[in-house]
């Protein structure tokens, strides 16, 4: 994979706010140099969005994040696991060793918006995971389908960090080259081995912030 950012990127960056719940203000830090994992996408706001909705939380408004444990892949600025925390939950944001800087810039930025503990840490896709275990209650990707090498790794990685009642939100956006599109495919032919697929409807997504090319899949290991 060729994604990188370095240590000293981090002097050069620039900033989006993000507002939680009305009463939070997050504060992103984006890198200018570096490649697709440095900035904060689209689709990682619309699943960052998604998780103040009434169809995440519940009908009785309840908050299924507090004190449940969330770990992001392919966090890049962690964004979404970022959210995620200020939300309630307890956090592990991961990516390759290069984003960590950047990652853990961004969550000393927002700690005050904390209630548990967030950490971030590298992870490759297709190794051992077993550090990161017990599994979760939610996994959260967004725009990871991206490179062709990264493909198995990643739905490897997915598959071995959830248990059985483990929640996947993968998001991401619809890109039309020929090769995005079978890249796609492909990546959806290998999750239905191994997951049961739900695709959230834009009606229940956040009315401000979603599109018709960005889709957000709901996913459970199957027995």
């Amino acid at each position: 994979m060729s994604r990188s950012v370095n240590a000293a990127d981090l002097s050069r960056t620039f900033t989006r706010e993000f507002e939680v719940d009305g009463d939070k203000c997050l504060v992103i830090h984006q890198s200018e140099i570096g490649d697709v994992g440095c900035v904060v996408w689209d689709a990682a706001i619309v699943l960052s969005s998604y998780m103040r909705t009434n169809d995440f939380i519940l009908h009785d408004r309840r908050n299924v994040l507090e004190g449940k444990r969330v770990i992001e892949l392919g966090a890049g600025t962690g964004v979404v696991g970022i959210h995620a925390a200020a939300l309630g939950a307890v956090v592990v944001i991961t990516d390759l060793e290069d984003f960590v800087p950047l990652m853990q810039k961004n969550i000393n930025c927002n700690r005050a918006a904390f209630s548990h503990e967030i950490t971030a840490r590298p992870l490759k896709w297709g190794e051992n995971q077993q550090e990161f275990l017990p599994p979760p209650d939610y996994l959260m990707l967004a725009d990871c389908i991206y490179y062709e090498e990264s493909l198995d790794p990643l739905v490897l990685t997915i598959k071995d960090l959830c248990g059985p009642k483990t929640i996947v939100f993968c998001c991401y956006e619809e890109r039309l080259t020929d090769a995005k599109i079978a890249l796609e495919m492909k990546f959806h032919k290998l999750i239905d081995k191994y997951f049961h697929v739900e695709k959230i409807p834009l009606e229940r997504q956040d009315v401000h912030f979603r599109s018709e090319d960005i889709h957000i899949l709901k996913m459970r290991l199957k027995k």
